[in-house]
């Protein structure tokens, strides 16, 4: 038996070899029909990206070496989000934000995208959609046949890229993967070799997202750049992401609700035990407030900056309610909870409608620090000092354009309102069920206010505000001193969003158990990593993962 496990060690050494040269090698031949499929595909694949409208959102975070020259910390960032019309080439327009801004809001909107010599241009950032603007033309690339990979549950054939000697100035250079159905590139990894949009090289990593058949689009954008190596400069200067979602904004759902065909009786139903109908002024008027707020809702949700409904506001209103049981609360109508698609760290509420972002979700680090920031939301609308702006319950007055949806959208506190939310967010919490548990909350906040200086843009509001940063949850200092492994998660640590659609979905990562210090990361840009998959239906579907929200990193 021992002679037989030798044997068998031995083939498996000597032939791994073999089949590694096996599969690094393609003919002639067979590379050029290889090439051509893939080159013909990509035309295809830009004549289909032309055809949409998605959101586009760039995070630039800078960087500088941390005191103990260990690793790099935030230093500064911008942030951009607007809607592209690819049919325009790389048009991309942004959502500015109110005239009459706030000191928080003008102070992030007069950073520029423009910084100690290094320029940031949105447009910049949206041309890494496309391998090559113009189209990927075999005459003007080398390609080499490097290997097969797995992407997830796709499988890729994985070639280097080089441009020739008859390649005009900005060819792309570096590493692509294409899956091996249709010949999709699926991800292309390297820079642009004199880049038209910078003097610098941008190097960038690129990803594409399967939303149905022979349907790719691009989604997620990391790029990272380094200053000139001098002995007191070196390593990056920057790290970025860029997000695309929004392409089918709203219009599925529309569709699908008029696909279903109800067919009514002759006569209605009524019910004889329910006579009266009447609605007291009061209710009258709670009705129109409703009415105000899910319009306001309705239009954020079409223009693709609210988050269709899904399972994580599951798991938020669960939160809700274990802080309304505990402290004996009936309110009606009843709370709901919405997820805003940015990266910003913000919370606001509408009537009965709590809003939290994406970008706040992501870096929590555990469901106490989650029911801290509820508890706030539920303390402005327990008090009822913020009022729904019912000129809103008027459907006209929601007929503007998407460019100047955060104009008409201010959903930011004043001072005392704000104090009052703090204080009654406080006794929420006292009499919760996480009361024992808000070191960790306590702990993000502070770690929050700590970096208020370094990631500004993060953490100024589009439509909401950052008040959070003002909430107290009286943590004991014991209890603070220890749960301080526990501080905040880079940005993307808990949602995945589908593009297509806008469904966000909670990860399903593995517990990473003990992290170093150097890895914690908090509230920090990180590369992608896509796990890709095939949608094989006729139409693009939405994912059905969820998870519960689970504590610690």
């Amino acid at each position: 038996m021992r002679t037989f496990k030798l044997l068998v060690v031995a083939v498996l050494f000597c032939s791994a070899p073999l089949a590694a040269q096996q599969q690094s090698v393609l003919s002639n031949g067979a590379l050029e029909q290889i090439v051509s499929k893939v080159t013909s595909r990509e035309k295809q694949e830009m004549a289909m990206i032309r055809q949409h409208s998605p959101l586009v959102e760039t995070y630039i975070q800078k960087v500088r070496n941390a005191e103990d020259k260990t690793d790099w910390v935030p230093d500064g960032d911008h942030y951009f989000i607007g809607r592209a019309d690819f049919s325009r080439g790389l048009d991309l327009k942004p959502l500015p934000m109110p005239g009459g801004e706030s000191l928080p809001r003008s102070a992030a909107s007069l950073v520029k995208l423009f910084d100690f010599g290094a320029e940031f241009l949105p447009s910049g950032f949206l041309q890494l959609v496309y391998l090559d603007n113009d189209g990927l033309d075999a005459r003007n690339y080398n390609f080499e046949y490097v290997r097969r990979e797995f992407l997830g549950e796709v499988r890729t054939l994985v070639f280097d890229v080089t441009p020739n000697k008859d390649a005009r100035s900005g060819s792309f250079v570096g590493r692509i993967w294409v899956e091996d159905r249709d010949y999709t590139i699926v991800r292309f990894n390297g820079s642009y070799a004199g880049h038209k949009f910078s003097s610098r090289k941008f190097h960038f990593d690129s990803w594409r997202v399967n939303a149905g058949p022979d349907l790719w689009l691009p989604a997620f954008i990391y790029s990272e750049e380094n200053l000139a190596a001098t002995p007191f400069t070196g390593g990056p200067f920057y790290k970025a992401q860029t997000r695309l979602w929004g392409y089918d904004a709203g219009r599925s759902r529309q569709e699908e609700e008029l696909s279903q065909v109800l067919i009514e009786s002759a006569s209605p139903v009524i019910d004889q035990a329910q006579k009266n109908n009447d609605l007291s002024p009061v209710e009258e008027q709670r009705a129109w407030n409703d009415q105000a707020a899910n319009n306001t809702i309705d239009k954020l949700e079409q223009s693709g900056l609210i988050a269709p409904k899904g399972e994580i506001d599951k798991v938020l209103a669960t939160v809700v309610n274990n802080l309304e049981v505990t402290n004996n609360i009936d309110i009606e109508p009843e709370i709901q909870c919405r997820v805003l698609m940015t990266s910003t760290i913000e919370s606001f509420s509408v009537g009965h409608i709590i809003v939290l972002s994406r970008g706040l979700i992501d870096v929590l680090p555990d469901e106490p620090s989650l029911a801290a920031m509820l508890a706030k939301e539920m303390g402005y609308i327990l008090t009822g000092r913020k009022k729904v702006d019912t000129r809103l319950a008027f459907f006209d007055r929601l007929q503007f354009s998407d460019q100047k949806i955060f104009q008409h959208f201010d959903f930011e506190r004043q001072p005392e309102e704000d104090a009052a939310a703090a204080a009654k967010a406080a006794d929420l919490l006292k009499n919760s069920p996480y009361k024992d548990q808000l070191a960790s909350a306590e702990i993000f906040m502070a770690e929050l206010q700590d970096r208020a200086r370094e990631i500004p843009s993060l953490i100024s509001p589009r439509v909401g505000d950052a008040g959070l940063l003002r909430v107290s949850v009286g943590a004991k200092s014991e209890e603070v001193e220890s749960a301080k492994h526990i501080v905040a998660l880079p940005l993307g640590g808990r949602i995945k969003m589908d593009p297509w659609d806008d469904h966000l979905v909670l990860l399903k990562a593995k517990s990473m158990g003990a992290v170093p210090d150097r890895e914690k990361m908090p509230f920090e840009v990180t590369p992608f990593v896509i796990y890709l998959t095939r949608m094989e239906t006729e139409s693009p579907k939405t994912s059905e993962m969820s998870v519960p929200l689970q504590p610690g990193i």
